[in-house]
């Protein structure tokens, strides 16, 4: 089965009109490498606020800002790396950045504050892994071959790092990689000194600090994840308006299955997921209930258009992603980040990153006879019909146009202790790629413009007895899917 996945950890930008701020900074840039119409652009809490275009390698952006503040800026243009650099502000600094290059993370800062002088260092004592982790990102190189680059960025960071001041930006470094680590878990082989690194950190931070210690902490030794099986926990959230609310209210509804939505306004795949995620929702006949669990600072969501168009409950944890619920239910820091609760308030299922044609396979099958699709949600079984002469089992695939799924010839049912095989396949060609050719919206446009689906049918053996249930096993081969608890009432 070929399936694709959008996935944002580093989040991207979003624009965001009425700032409140009247304070600013500014952040001045210049190198002669830099083409003509490259975007620079600044963000503070994953929105977007100031851009520039360059002319004769220079750009200026005025930033609006309150106190200590850090902000992201990002070069798109020719030679650019895709990559976030930190800038530390205050109102009323100027920062200024100059190279003869492209790879703008590496250029010389100019900056009075301390907070930017502590982060220089780090960059410094780490700049050749820096530049080679750019420069494979550039290259297009694996993501494998620059995960192992980073890591040992993050190495040189927790070397340096007891020699530098505990200050906000040697706190957000610590945090920065504690995230990795909890995310990598295994991969991750520095876990020791990272634990010693906090502990000698904590120990030694000045007042003030104590609620990023704390997430710092919650990072380095993560409380139990809920996994899938386990019964799902409530969690405080506040809607649109200001008032609160627990999951509580919603789950172990008879009959309702509810879709927790971790996103943000500066994810990509979280945006460009909504409108699947709305169609399925308006298709799900009351059986699925969609809370959206806002990552932003409260002022920004609650003031942005997407936000307002959003038609399920639209809550935010309050601490712009550190809250509990993050904790307990997601496995690693990405969004978009969804976790499914059965009517019985057990997790079914839990993935990082959107698959077109999960949520409309997703509410096929919750529509369609009981059964449990999880482990390939773009597959669902809309009808069983058992008698003497066959098991007819009608399936729906959610695809992509122009991308392949595959039925192996051996597939086959388990039920009552034995395998039943396939006898006959209608609507596809077993072994083979098939493509969804039906369009599954009027949708001209974005990713409903190409969400596809196909229908397709198998006939298997006949049931000696019928049993309550079965399981559909899509060949023994690797990569081979199973739909479980497949039910053969009508």
């Amino acid at each position: 089965m070929n399936k694709q996945t959008l996935i944002t950890i580093l989040l991207a930008l979003v624009t965001m009109a009425g700032q409140a701020q009247t304070k600013t900074a500014t952040i001045k840039g210049y190198s002669p490498a830099l083409k003509d119409s490259t975007v620079a652009e600044c963000s503070i809490e994953n929105v977007r606020v100031a851009s520039d275009t360059v002319v004769g390698g220079q750009f200026t952006l005025t930033i609006p800002v309150e106190g200590l503040t850090k902000s992201y800026l990002f070069l798109e243009g020719e030679g650019c790396p895709n990559h976030l650099m930190t800038i530390w502000l205050r109102p009323g600094v100027n920062v200024n950045l100059t190279g003869t290059h492209c790879l703008y993370p590496l250029w010389k800062v100019e900056s009075p504050l301390p907070e930017q002088h502590t982060l220089s260092r780090i960059t410094e004592y780490g700049h050749d892994t820096l530049a080679e982790m750019l420069r494979l990102g550039l290259a297009n190189a694996p993501w494998e071959e620059e995960r192992a680059v980073y890591m040992k960025y993050l190495k040189k960071t927790m070397d340096v790092l007891p020699s530098l001041p505990v200050d906000a930006a040697s706190l957000d470094e610590l945090e920065g990689v504690a995230m990795t680590a909890r995310n990598y878990k295994k991969d991750f082989q520095y876990m020791e000194q990272l634990k010693e690194l906090e502990a000698s950190t904590a120990a030694r931070a000045p007042k003030g600090f104590e609620e990023q210690l704390a997430q710092i902490h919650t990072q380095v030794y993560p409380p139990h994840v809920m996994q899938v099986g386990e019964e799902a926990i409530d969690a405080e959230l506040i809607d649109m308006q200001g008032q609160k609310h627990r999951l509580a209210e919603v789950l172990g509804q008879p009959g309702r299955y509810v879709l927790l939505d971790f996103w943000s306004l500066g994810c990509y795949p979280c945006r460009i997921s909504e409108p699947e995620m709305r169609m399925a929702y308006e298709q799900s006949q009351g059986k699925l209930e969609i809370i959206g669990i806002n990552q932003d600072k409260l002022s920004a969501w609650q003031e942005n258009d997407f936000s307002k168009g959003i038609v399920w409950k639209n809550w935010n944890d309050g601490k712009m992603g550190k809250a509990d619920v993050e904790n307990h239910y997601c496995d690693m820091k990405a969004i978009p980040y969804y976790v499914l609760i059965s009517p019985d308030k057990r997790i079914l299922w839990k993935a990082a990153g959107y698959g077109v044609g999960w949520f409309m396979g997703m509410v096929c099958a919750i529509n369609g006879p009981k059964q449990d699709n999880t482990a390939n949600l773009q597959v669902a079984i809309r009808e069983v019909d058992a008698d003497a002469g066959g098991t007819t089992v009608s399936f729906r695939y959610y695809g992509q146009e122009g991308y392949w799924f595959r039925i192996a010839k051996d597939s086959y049912l388990e039920a009552n202790g034995r395998k039943y095989k396939l006898k006959e396949a209608n609507g596809i060609a077993l072994d083979e790629n098939n493509y969804p050719k039906q369009k599954a919206s009027e949708s001209t446009e974005g990713v409903m413009g190409k969400l596809f689906f196909a229908d397709f049918t198998l006939t298997f053996e006949p049931f000696e007895t019928v049993p309550s249930t079965f399981d559909f096993i899509e060949g023994d081969e690797q990569g081979a899917f199973v739909i479980r608890n497949v039910s053969v009432e009508k």
